[in-house]
């Protein structure tokens, strides 16, 4: 999800990504699931739906930049590793024996010992888990701790299709790429004949493998595609037609990556204040939890600003902390993938790969 020290767009556009999920959640957690479904069924739809589908594209356009200059694809999935599971593990650590233990309505006894307390755990490999014994019974949107980690399977299936295409070698030969990213939208073709989504919702995980997928393809025709303002319009406008009708999210990868890669290659001025560090993971971890927890303190906390105006602060306050004592020092454990890179290759000078 991040590239550590490279000065461009695309640091900014996690951050706005981060933010704008925070966002979104709260309607959800201030006035519960029909507020969000209604608002799906709006014409705000479309600007909505394009978010997660850019943090999907946005990612496979910079995973296959680290793919490329990995010179394994052990060092490459070491690096995945890294840059995931730490800040993953140690959220997941704090909402079960921090925030619970706070906020939980059960004796502690009680707490301590119940099945989903012990299950919540396996959060950090991927099998989601979204409560916690007595947490957030009250509230709008009930029980669900972490809500926003229903993406982290689908960006693991992601990674094990990028793995299939190293593997296999179809990633290094465009032609076959592009030929497998065509046999992805005939897939998503019969998924819209025999499976259709009836109602316009949000956006599916297959679907967000998809944006993965169409990620790797912009970033193996980078070079061959023409980056301007027309083409980035004109993909802009079929990207939120597309998101406006059922079915319509699954013929949208291409046009929503070259949206978010255009964003990405714009490459402003870096502001170190705001973007020392890499921020947008820990937002994204540590949103979700963080306004459940505001929510539980009573109905004052239940309109959407009040929700933003408590949690973004907060959130961005251990967001930092997250990437300065957990992310960061996790990635400088690169340099043990450096040594299994230079025994892999036979001991052959290696460059370090810029990017986790």
């Amino acid at each position: 999800m991040a590239e550590e020290g490279k000065p461009s767009g695309f640091d900014y556009m996690r951050l706005v990504l981060a933010l704008s999920v925070i966002c979104f959640h709260s309607i959800l957690l201030s006035y519960g699931q029909q507020a969000q479904d209604d608002l799906w069924r709006s014409a705000w739809r479309p600007f909505i739906a394009v978010i997660l589908p850019m943090f999907f594209g946005l990612s496979g356009f910079l995973v296959a930049g680290s793919l490329d200059r990995s010179k394994t694809l052990v060092t490459f999935l070491g690096l995945r590793v890294l840059r995931i599971i730490p800040a993953l593990a140690f959220e997941v650590t704090l909402s079960a024996l921090v925030l619970g233990p706070l906020v939980t309505v059960e004796p502690l006894k009680a707490y301590f010992t119940d099945r989903d307390f012990f299950a919540y755990f396996l959060n950090i490999l991927g099998d989601i888990h979204y409560e916690l014994p007595g947490l957030f019974l009250l509230n709008p949107t009930p029980k669900t701790v972490n809500g926003q980690l229903w993406t982290v399977p689908y960006e693991m299936y992601s990674y094990a299709v990028l793995t299939f295409l190293a593997v296999t070698g179809i990633f290094k030969r465009l032609s076959w790429l592009l030929f497998f990213m065509g046999g992805c939208y005939v897939l998503q073709i019969l998924n819209a004949v025999f499976r259709p989504i009836e109602a316009v919702s949000t956006v599916h995980g297959p679907t967000l493998v998809m944006f993965f997928i169409a990620g790797l393809v912009l970033y193996q025709y980078r070079d061959k595609i023409k980056w301007n303002r027309a083409l980035f319009c004109l993909s802009a406008l079929l990207f939120l037609a597309l998101l406006s009708v059922p079915n319509g999210d699954r013929f949208a990868a291409l046009p929503g990556a070259y949206v978010t890669v255009y964003l990405g290659l714009l490459n402003p001025r870096r502001q170190n204040i705001l973007l020392s560090g890499d921020y947008s993971y820990g937002l994204f971890l540590y949103g979700y939890p963080l306004q459940q927890a505001f929510m539980s303190i009573g109905p004052e906390l239940h309109h959407w600003y009040w929700n933003l105006l408590v949690t973004i602060p907060s959130a961005g306050l251990i967001a930092v902390l997250s990437w300065w004592r957990v992310e960061k020092p996790a990635l400088g454990l690169r340099k043990y993938l450096k040594d299994l890179e230079q025994w892999r290759i036979n001991k052959q000078p290696v460059k370090v790969p810029d990017y986790a």
